[in-house]
């Protein structure tokens, strides 16, 4: 199963038009809508959840962008503030993926990016809140 957040920007004369609704039977694709604000006769954003199989991910994708929709990929990434850190281990505890972990004998928190799951406990666990979530919007290419 493939699955990826997009962010679709529908212009004006699209918005009528139930293309989300065809992403599911002619492409059996499952989407789960995040954020929307569509209005009649004016531009409209919509955030979702888009999933299947990566053929029919790809060709719901090309489906959407001859529509007119302009299609990109939403993300999000867990930062660290390390002028607010004061490595005091707290998100260690709580992290499943050891994307934080000690780095020794300097005992100071080491984040790891390429780990992290962006599960955000480590969030509300930093007393410092130098754990932050970081939203990341690129153009879909695929």
């Amino acid at each position: 199963m493939y699955s990826k957040i997009l962010i679709l920007r529908f212009p004006r004369q699209e918005v009528q038009k139930p293309v989300v609704c065809y992403l599911t039977r002619d492409y059996d694709l499952i989407f789960n809508i995040l954020n929307a604000t569509v209005l009649p006769r004016k531009e409209g954003v919509m955030v979702l959840e888009l999933s299947g199989t990566k053929k029919n991910f790809k060709d719901g994708v090309k489906y959407l962008k001859n529509q007119g929709i302009h299609v990109e990929n939403a993300s999000q990434e867990i930062s660290r503030d390390k002028k607010k850190c004061t490595h005091c281990g707290a998100c260690i505890a709580v992290c499943p993926t050891s994307a934080l972990s000690i780095k020794r004998p300097e005992m100071s928190v080491k984040f790891e990016q390429k780990k992290c799951s962006i599960c955000e406990l480590c969030v509300p666990a930093c007393p410092t809140r130098a754990m932050e979530i970081r939203q990341i919007s690129q153009t879909f290419f695929e």
